[in-house]
């Protein structure tokens, strides 16, 4: 059996179908800078996601740092400390302050009933993220935002077509964030993107992502290079045309999963939502006391195996040295998240995965 090194891992197109894209970028002699192929990505994108603007980016985390500059945010940001690191550190960037609030059990999301507490007169914005592909309760949060004036961020990197009720989640809140890293479900080698509902905020977040050049001779802003290339527009047009396949595949790997391992004593599957159209980018099981060995010693066990499962997110963001010293990082007001990071694996999952590597994921639980 072949090492399965990675959780997920990118899906690759036919070569011979992205060799003439290139080529096309090379006869255009345009490789950057809001080119014919980013143009056409981007209503390709507003076409399949059923979203109004959307701006390109060379990577998700640049595309979280100017969504938080676009919608002018100060002081402080409630958000999660169950997330990539990329999500505070967009907040650092900004010279924002983090303040974290505990999580849910059930959905690994904020938990709107902590928000409120959290809230002082420094407070500006709340940055969520879809964990796993997981909904926020969005109407909740709103609710809260709504009250004390504040915007919201979704950092949506997990939640590329994800919808609840026939609906997509990407036109909640105030802006949302996506990531098209290799790793995601929807990739373009490298990218990501902000969903904007104006015409009017997403020129500001055009501006914002090419140094705030309004004009030749216009700076509106100190914005930053955040643009995505050609040949990253052009990939992702062509991922655009096998992205059902991919999902519907990855539905079957979550279906082969949740069959095989549902009835082990102390592994937690992660929850269905009959509301939520999912695109599956992860698969989290919790080790939980009544598995015989501890998650770590699980994860040990699939490292022999040259099966890379991963703790994620291990350890929280509010137990790194940047963020401990924080006082909403004290872990007696995180416990929910704290039981999660320490019990939480994601095995593989990915449209490539074959049904023996799948099938060696499932032994080395079983056989535990």
């Amino acid at each position: 059996m072949s090492k399965i090194t990675p959780v997920t891992q990118p899906f690759l197109p036919p070569l011979e179908e992205f060799i003439p894209l290139l080529e096309q970028v090379w006869d255009n002699k345009w490789l950057t800078n809001n080119g014919p192929f980013h143009q056409e990505f981007e209503q390709a994108l507003c076409d399949y996601l059923g979203v109004k603007h959307i701006s390109l980016f060379t990577n998700g985390t640049i595309a979280l740092v100017t969504a938080l500059q676009a919608l002018r945010v100060t002081g402080e940001v409630i958000t999660t400390p169950y997330s990539f690191v990329a999500t505070s550190h967009s907040l650092l960037w900004n010279d924002l302050t983090p303040v974290f609030v505990d999580v849910e059990l059930d959905s690994f999301n904020i938990d709107p009933s902590k928000i409120e507490a959290a809230i002082t007169d420094k407070t500006t914005a709340i940055m969520a993220v879809h964990c796993y592909a997981n909904p926020c309760k969005m109407d909740e949060i709103q609710r809260i935002a709504d009250i004390y004036g504040l915007k919201v961020i979704y950092d949506a990197a997990h939640s590329f077509g994800v919808s609840q009720q026939d609906k997509t989640i990407l036109n909640n809140g105030d802006l949302s964030i996506l990531s098209f890293h290799a790793t995601k479900v929807f990739n373009t080698f490298e990218g990501g993107a902000i969903i904007s509902s104006s015409l009017q905020l997403k020129q500001r977040i055009d501006y914002l992502k090419n140094f705030g050049f309004a004009d030749e001779v216009t700076v509106t802003a100190p914005g930053i290079n955040g643009k995505m290339s050609e040949i990253n527009a052009a990939f992702g047009l062509l991922q655009l045309k096998y992205i059902d396949g991919v999902i519907n595949k990855r539905q079957e790997i979550d279906s082969v999963y949740r069959a095989a391992l549902t009835d082990i004593p102390g592994i937690t599957l992660p929850p269905v939502n009959a509301e939520v159209t999912s695109n599956y980018s992860y698969f989290p099981i919790l080790v939980t006391d009544d598995f015989p060995v501890s998650r770590d010693e699980l994860y040990q066990a699939f490292r022999q195996q040259d099966i890379h499962a991963r703790r994620y997110f291990y350890p929280l963001i509010s137990d790194m040295p940047m963020y401990k010293a924080l006082p909403s990082s004290d872990v007696k007001r995180l416990g929910n998240a704290k039981y999660l990071s320490d019990r939480v694996l994601c095995l593989p999952i990915f449209s490539d995965i074959t049904v023996e590597q799948q099938q060696a994921v499932i032994n080395v639980i079983r056989s535990v």
